[in-house]
């Protein structure tokens, strides 16, 4: 796991300095702080941050090919290199080193971007072809892997987060208020844009390619799910249950199994549930690996899965090891963790995963397996049950009994499964029939979110006017229509949420920002391509989420740890910025000053919520994700578009390795 950086200048032959490369890595050196590569070859220059995981001795990059016409800077993990490298090896290919990284590079020099549907990986990287002075960048399929970019000034600026490009001084960081409204609405920006002006990211299961002074981004994978009507969409092959689970268990140990290859040891997180339990359970049981188990507790018992962890910890018998969150725990590291997310957020999550990553690195771990991806693969999640209970009642709209249903949903979000019938119902109610559209599984959620937009200021609004209104219709696939209402829903809440807000501001960044590197079993491209293609029935059976899951944790797991109803995992909100002391910045940057300096958000309105949650009245979950939405919007805006600072560049002190093109090329 790494971070790299890179600048190709597209209209000159101006050499790339070795300082900006330098003043690149030195933002991201939490990505990789064992050593640093530069590549130099005139109007390109590519940079690694290394976290040394796999071949530790001489896996250092930047590395070329056999003749030196093609070098790369890789972040990430193909995780079947092992099975790679001798076919690569049987087509004349030889290798200098043991890495996964000179078996991406020599399987790029061979197949060209067909090479990405072979791999099986979590991965950006960038390639440089000296024959044709092209540059190619790529992400995995589900973009575990961040790569973000911007074209300023006749130049290509990439680099592994938004820090990286704004390090080479091409463009400064400006909040676009089209995507701030996005934020709010939709939980997180929608790919490719990014929080910032004119910085994008590369999508996931896309590649870039800079070639005679023009880019060009293509696809070259995307989610696909049978139709509804038998047809094949990558046709669903009609197997009996028993079939099903067999080649589920098989690929879902395998996915595991190849994880665990590194030259470092592996931990695991283990929150409790079905998903980090079941991996746990395959690590302990089908590999001989040692295994140290992490998790976060919580003070606030409304959040606290301490006991299950527990449980499972001693049923498998691993050293475990808990951070405990507190309020102010949470409260204290949030603008460490904003610096990181480098985007809004509307919730607090991501600082207890920050503060878990960091006891990891303290344990002397830099790799650990997790559970993500099962519930958006197998339908964990109540929006999928919402969904299909709302469905169920727009049959018989005046039904009294139809919407009871709704009461078995959502018991981790305070008083909504306890609310009076009628009340519930009339919240559920909305859009109920509108059941063709095909945001019809989210419509809830989003006008929720939509509504939390009154606290945008009026410039706000007016300048993201009308950008957003198609947003969601340009990501649907052209067979989206013809997929079952299940496979709609998961599509929507993998293509927006899973890489856009999880895998990114939950995953990648709370990991790397203190070197560790997560793993996700449930992500293994085989296994994504097997569940998109199971019955609906063998995901969410009735309202029993992850059937298929479930039938193998009845074998393997305690009962209480597999027969636990689907508990999301959250963190406190209000009571994390306005305890007792409460930290200087909430007050500093939610005032009416710092509030009318940005221009962002509505003063009278912010002042409203604010004293709403000091005067002790109840919250709802909606204004708790305004308050983490507004005060991480500010904070963004103080530490990226006012206060950007840039550390000292890279000096002789750090171990660095700067390669010039032709001087190599001439000694290999």
């Amino acid at each position: 796991m790494c971070g790299i950086a890179g600048i190709i200048n597209l209209e000159n032959r101006e050499p790339v300095a070795e300082r900006d490369l330098r003043q690149m890595l030195a933002m991201i050196r939490h990505r990789g702080p064992d050593e640093f590569g530069i590549y130099l070859d005139g109007p390109v220059g590519m940079g690694n941050a290394r976290l040394s995981i796999i071949d530790l001795s001489t896996g250092q990059q930047p590395i070329p090919n056999a003749d030196g016409t093609l070098w790369i800077v890789f972040n990430g993990e193909i995780f079947n290199y092992v099975e790679l490298r001798p076919e690569l090896e049987a087509r004349g290919h030889r290798f200098r080193t043991t890495s996964d990284t000179e078996v991406l590079l020599h399987a790029y020099e061979e197949f060209g971007p067909e090479c990405l549907s072979r791999l099986n990986g979590q991965f950006a990287f960038a390639v440089w072809d000296t024959r044709d002075q092209s540059l190619f960048l790529a992400r995995d399929r589900l973009g575990v892997r961040p790569l973000f970019y911007t074209q300023k000034g006749g130049k290509l600026v990439f680099g592994s987060e938004i820090k990286a490009v704004l390090a080479a001084g091409c463009v400064r960081a400006e909040i676009e208020p089209a995507v701030l409204e996005q934020v709010f609405t939709f939980w997180c920006p929608i790919s490719p844009r990014t929080i910032f002006r004119d910085i994008v990211e590369l999508p996931p299961g896309h590649y870039l390619l800079a070639r005679d002074g023009k880019v060009s981004v293509k696809s070259y994978w995307e989610l696909a799910f049978p139709c509804s009507n038998g047809a094949p969409d990558g046709a669903d092959r009609q197997n009996s249950l028993q079939e099903y689970e067999e080649e589920f268990r098989h690929l879902l140990i395998d996915a595991a199994k190849i994880r665990l290859r590194a030259d470092v040891p592996v931990g695991a997180y283990l929150s409790g549930g079905l998903d980090s339990s079941t991996i746990a359970f395959i690590v302990r049981n089908f590999t001989n690996n040692r295994l140290d188990t992490f998790s976060i507790a919580f003070d606030d018992a409304g959040f606290d899965e301490s006991a299950w962890q527990g449980r499972m910890a001693r049923f498998l018998g691993t050293e475990h090891q808990v951070v405990r969150a507190t309020h102010a725990d949470i409260g204290r590291v949030f603008p460490e963790v904003i610096w990181h997310t480098e985007t809004p957020v509307t919730r607090t999550a991501p600082a207890p995963m920050f503060l878990l990553s960091k006891l990891v690195r303290d344990s002397g771990y830099k790799v650990v397996l997790t559970g993500e991806g099962a519930d958006e693969f197998l339908a964990g999640y109540d929006i999928f049950k919402e969904a299909k209970v709302r469905r169920f009642w727009a049959a018989q709209p005046q039904s009294a009994l139809r919407p009871m249903l709704l009461q078995r949903l959502y018991p981790d979000i305070a008083g909504l499964s306890a609310s009076n019938p009628a009340l519930l119902a009339a919240f559920f109610r909305e859009g109920l029939t509108e059941t063709e559209s095909p945001e019809y599984s989210h419509a809830l959620r989003w006008r929720n979110g939509r509504r939390n937009g009154r606290f945008l200021s009026e410039e706000v609004r007016q300048q993201a006017a009308g950008q957003g209104s198609n947003v969601i219709a340009g990501l649907l696939p052209a067979a989206f229509g013809r997929w079952t209402p299940l496979a709609q829903a998961q599509f929507l809440e993998i293509k927006v949420f899973l890489s856009q807000y999880l895998l990114s501001s939950q995953g990648d960044r709370m990991a790397m920002a203190h070197s560790i590197e997560g793993r996700f079993p449930f992500l293994d491209c085989r296994l994504v391509e097997f569940c998109n293609r199971l019955p609906p029935r063998l995901k969410l059976r009735g309202l029993t989420e992850k059937y298929l899951l479930k039938r193998i944790g009845r074998q393997w797991l305690p009962p209480e740890i597999w027969q636990r109803p689907k508990c999301a995992y959250r963190a406190p909100i209000h009571r994390s910025f306005f305890h007792q002391p409460a930290p200087e910045y909430v007050s500093e940057l939610l005032s009416p000053e710092r509030l009318r300096q940005t221009g962002l958000f509505k003063v009278p309105a912010v002042g409203q919520l604010v004293k709403k949650i000091r005067e002790g009245r109840p919250v709802s979950e909606t204004d708790d994700m305004a308050l983490a939405g507004i005060l991480s919007t500010q904070l963004v805006h103080y530490q990226f578009v006012e206060r950007f600072r840039m550390p000292p560049p890279l000096s002789q002190a750090d171990p660095v390795k700067v390669r010039a093109g032709r001087e190599m090329a001439q000694n290999l």
